[in-house]
């Protein structure tokens, strides 16, 4: 884990996968209407309310979300990750969450396991402490308290 931040709290990072920067305008009827940046500042202010920092991090390359991955590990205590369609593609998303070691909930916006076939499988939740789906912009904020707890259990 990291050195504390300056308030002493816990540092998370938050990444969000392709095509996430088109929410809001994206199939409103499966994610709703919240924009990137609105759950960006949700997650800020209830990060903030707890004590914890967070950087978040939009790309729709597989490499940049990686060398994030990779970067946290001098860092950060946590991530909070919504790997959207790489959910259920990258070997290589999966490998370095396991490699960094860094307790990671995966989250997402609709309930993928009551969507299309191949949406089911996630690639990524065997390495992960935890999933939350299906609640629209709140399973950022579910997802962020779930991992608070896992982090602050771990510290006793």
């Amino acid at each position: 884990m990291s050195e504390a931040n300056d308030k002493g709290g816990l540092r998370v990072l938050v990444l969000h996968g392709p095509n996430l920067n088109l929410l809001g305008t994206r199939e409103p009827d499966v994610y709703g209407a919240a924009t990137l940046a609105e759950i960006d500042d949700e997650l800020r202010r209830a990060a903030a309310d707890a004590g914890v920092e967070i950087r978040a991090v939009q790309s729709n390359h597989e490499g940049v979300l990686i060398d994030a991955i990779h970067d946290a590990a001098a860092w950060a205590d946590g991530i909070l990750i919504n790997p959207a369609a790489y959910t259920h593609t990258s070997v290589a998303l999966r490998d370095a969450i396991r490699a960094v070691g860094l307790p990671t909930v995966e989250v997402h916006l609709s309930n993928v396991h009551a969507r299309e076939r191949f949406r089911r499988r996630s690639l990524i939740a065997p390495v992960c402490v935890g999933q939350i789906a299906g609640f629209g912009a709140a399973s950022y904020r579910l997802g962020l308290t779930a991992l608070l707890a896992h982090l602050r259990g771990a510290r006793r």
